[in-house]
């Protein structure tokens, strides 16, 4: 389950840009309820991508957004509620790593779903029960 994160330099901290992918990943392996699970564990990683400033855009002008794509297969946070905690401590943990001039509006998540069936590792693809069953069965 990749996650993407995009900052213009200098806005996350030095420490921050090592630390926000591990943050990231426990966050999300916590607010799915998977923590110790270590097949999942393992499914979940991604990359950090610090951009020059310049070429960070919102609203069609250059401006210093974080962004932070999550993608999912179809049943990953399935309700709001588990959507919203992973956006809300996701939000944190960049506010946590970033320079203090940073604004809170210049942080976006983006939480991406793909169907059933369109998500794989290693050449396997996993439906949702296929995932499912791959959880439990290390469970």
């Amino acid at each position: 389950m990749p996650i993407t994160v995009t900052a213009p330099r200098g806005v996350l901290t030095s420490a921050g840009e090592r630390e926000i992918m591990p943050r990231l990943i426990a966050a999300l392996i916590e607010v799915s309820g998977l923590a110790g699970n270590s097949f999942f564990t393992a499914i979940v990683g991604g990359t950090v991508h610090i951009l020059p400033p310049e070429q960070i855009y919102a609203g069609g002008s250059n401006r210093p957004v974080v962004m932070v794509e999550l993608k999912l297969p179809n049943i990953g946070l399935a309700s709001l509620e588990a959507r919203q905690s992973f956006i809300a401590t996701a939000t944190a943990i960049v506010a946590e790593l970033s320079v203090p001039t940073h604004r809170p509006e210049n942080t976006w998540i983006n939480i991406l779903n793909a169907e059933d069936g369109a998500w794989g590792i290693g050449g396997i693809q996993y439906t949702g029960e296929g995932l499912i069953a791959a959880v439990m069965a290390v469970a």
